[in-house]
């Protein structure tokens, strides 16, 4: 087996309030698609956000795409998020933007320069995600799934070699919800992209079962599941 895209080794994550997880121990490699499951303040969000630097590592060792998140630098830290593709609940969408600007927007930030390239990649990752047509719409024009849409296609602008989506169904209705988890399993399949994805979502659970890693007892109990095919 190749080496894990991430790999947590006996982790123990403190915020302010305190230790929040515990012995915290788990692979995730290419291909994998895992759902992240606890109780609201049982962890999943220090866990997520221990995994872009925002919360450190107060013991054990955790590599995430490369970076040693025991030893990383401060001036690392932004190449590190590059590399992760991040799907929000709430969308962090640029709302005074179109949808093609909101693209930009990032493809400039993380160093992309050539117009007719930067052009070409939206175009790329719009026809994935079924947004094509929607590039000069506002976000205030967009439905709730169109602009989920859109956060998935900004995650995966720079081809990042794992995707972590924070409640990506949770202010989505049950019929665009399953539209949203069909296109995340396709992007797992066709890419061989690891998902992560934190969700309270159980019915979503049982109608597109994976490994699960629970957040409970303040820790994370790794679950086997069914590995989707």
């Amino acid at each position: 087996m190749s080496e894990p895209i991430i790999s947590y080794s006996h982790v123990d994550l403190y915020q302010s309030a305190g230790l929040i997880l515990k012995d915290v121990s788990f692979d995730i490699h290419t291909g994998d698609f895992i759902y992240l499951i606890g109780k609201t303040g049982s962890g999943k969000s220090s866990l997520i956000k221990s995994m872009y630097a925002d919360v450190p590592i107060a013991a054990g060792s955790a590599v995430v795409c490369g970076y040693d998140l025991t030893k990383i630098k401060k001036k690392e830290i932004p190449y590190l998020r590059r590399k992760l593709g991040i799907v929000f609940q709430d969308f962090h969408l640029l709302a005074d933007r179109t949808a093609a600007q909101n693209l930009e927007f990032v493809l400039k930030a993380t160093g992309w320069e050539s117009k007719d390239t930067i052009q070409h990649r939206m175009e790329e990752v719009l026809a994935e995600v079924g947004m094509q047509g929607k590039e000069s719409k506002m976000i205030y024009q967009l439905s709730g799934g169109e602009q989920q849409r859109l956060v998935i296609a900004r995650a995966m602008l720079n081809n990042p070699p794992v995707l972590i989506a924070d409640e990506p169904t949770g202010n989505l209705d049950p019929e665009t919800s399953n539209e949203i988890m069909n296109l995340l399993i396709r992007i797992n399949r066709e890419h061989n992209t690891p998902i992560m994805m934190a969700t309270h979502n159980y019915s979503v659970i049982e109608k597109f079962p994976a490994k699960i890693f629970n957040c409970t007892g303040g820790t994370i109990l790794v679950e086997k599941g069914i590995v989707l095919k």
